[in-house]
């Protein structure tokens, strides 16, 4: 059993109570497949994808874009630039909460002017999350129009700001906590819909 799988089971054994109202919303194939009709959508509405490039918001938001790169591959025969932008910095609640660790801000290729940037992020929650990218993006270049996707969106908006594509509305209460798991932190593909913990921030 590898590591990660080890501190499920031990937190499953501390609270028996989590794995019962942690309720599947999205397993593996269907996350796949919303992957998949994004890249198509994105295609179509870009008219191709020359001048596409993808930027995902750390943590998961990072292994989506990836993943939505290699699926425009697959559409487009072009290899799609893809990276990744840390918003530590530019979050409003840094002084509300313990300090974070900075993560790492990669643009691919040699620059994001003119481009069209695609923000990659696993959650849509208050759109505080977002309001910082655009301020980290703002500070990088001047792309040529920036959308986002989202491989959830739960609604709550505190700003107003849209997903220009989503892969599932997940209508929600603020008494519930949405979980993306995904194979390259998690060790599987999910997306779970439970009580909402202390933990729990918005995106």
């Amino acid at each position: 059993m590898d590591t990660q799988h080890t501190r499920h089971a031990e937190d499953t054994a501390r609270n028996p109570e989590r794995s019962d109202v942690m309720r599947p919303v999205l397993e593996a194939q269907d996350i796949a497949r919303v992957l998949t009709r994004i890249a198509h959508e994105i295609v179509e509405r870009a008219k191709g994808a020359d001048d596409v490039v993808l930027l995902g918001i750390p943590t998961r938001g990072v292994y989506l874009a990836r993943r939505l790169a290699a699926k425009l591959e697959e559409i487009t025969g072009a290899k799609i630039p893809v990276g990744s932008l840390d918003i530590t910095m530019y979050r409003d609640d840094l002084r509300m909460k313990p300090a974070r660790a900075i993560g790492r801000t990669e643009i691919p290729g040699d620059d994001i002017d003119g481009r069209l940037v695609v923000l990659v992020d696993d959650v849509l929650f208050s759109g505080r999350t977002i309001r910082a990218a655009l301020d980290a993006l703002g500070d990088i270049g001047r792309p040529r129009a920036v959308q986002l996707a989202v491989l959830v969106d739960r609604g709550h908006r505190e700003l107003p700001i849209r997903a220009d594509y989503v892969g599932k509305n997940l209508p929600t209460s603020l008494r519930e906590n949405v979980q993306v798991q995904l194979q390259e932190e998690d060790g599987r593909d999910a997306v779970l819909l439970g009580q909402r913990t202390d933990r729990a921030a918005g995106q």
